[in-house]
């Protein structure tokens, strides 16, 4: 019995457009609520999240059933998380800050057994062997795990070509937050300079065999991006859709409710 079959990974590599949304709000609950609006991926994050690997697993396993992928982004791309957040269930990850092609050869390594990589033959005691019932899991599970890098810094972008020739990884993510902060555009990913590095990036990306992704709030861009070849874009995310949703419901209702009648109590 092999390991599950990554429909991420495939849809990636048969250049299917994937629409994602970002889980930032580490509750299982509300992934569970999202996976069920139907996107093709969740990322669970833990860069900028407030999650740890217990909140990972319970959104891991609050995804398994629904069409919606889970990919995981550790703080850092460290081994050692890796590792936990393989076995946990999790066939995806997505690394930030990757600068150089030896970060992302070190990352490929940390993502397989050996004799190709590092990463520490126990998941027999975790959820990706589905606890040892998937008996030929280590022998299939290189297969269908997928490594996604982010790109988001001018060292990281001198690099690029080199990262996204790194055998092993399978896509890379451009990060316009950062991007455009270490371009000198802090807070202006919309910037004309910054969206002219990204339409390279896009290309340069491509030009490699490599997906390529990206998050963005403004539906036109994600919508140009698509038709630039971007494979995986996340659209929004969860604190947004509650902050904006809420502060909206609120606006509505004085906008269309009679105005709060006032105190007339008389003062004997």
């Amino acid at each position: 019995m092999p390991a599950p079959h990554n429909l991420f990974k495939a849809a990636l590599a048969e250049r299917r457009l994937q629409i994602g949304l970002w889980q930032d709000l580490a509750s299982p609950y509300c992934t569970e609520l999202c996976a069920n609006a139907g996107y093709d991926w969740l990322l669970i994050d833990g860069e900028h999240g407030p999650n740890d690997l217990v909140t990972i697993s319970g959104q891991i396993a609050a995804l398994r059933g629904s069409r919606s992928h889970a990919i995981v982004r550790p703080p850092v791309g460290e081994a050692w998380i890796i590792k936990q957040i393989l076995d946990a269930g999790a066939q995806t990850i997505l690394v930030p800050m990757v600068e150089t092609a030896e970060q992302a050869q070190a990352l490929v390594r940390a993502m397989r057994y050996p004799p190709h990589g590092i990463r520490g033959v126990g998941a027999v005691v975790g959820r990706a062997s589905d606890f040892g019932r998937i008996s030929d899991y280590t022998l299939t599970a290189d297969a269908e795990t997928c490594l996604l890098v982010q790109v988001e810094t001018t060292k990281g972008l001198e690099n690029l070509d080199e990262i996204a020739s790194v055998d092993g990884v399978d896509g890379v993510f451009i990060g316009p937050a950062d991007l455009a902060a270490s371009l000198g555009h802090l807070d202006n990913p919309a910037h004309p300079h910054v969206q002219d590095v990204i339409e390279d990036m896009i290309a340069r990306i491509i030009r490699h065999g490599k997906a390529a992704g990206i998050l963005i709030g403004d539906l036109a861009l994600s919508k140009h991006y698509a038709e630039l070849g971007v494979t995986f874009v996340a659209i929004g995310h969860d604190v947004g859709l509650l902050a904006l949703g809420a502060s909206k419901l609120l606006e509505d209702f004085h906008a269309t409710a009679p105005a709060r009648a006032t105190d007339k109590t008389k003062v004997y």
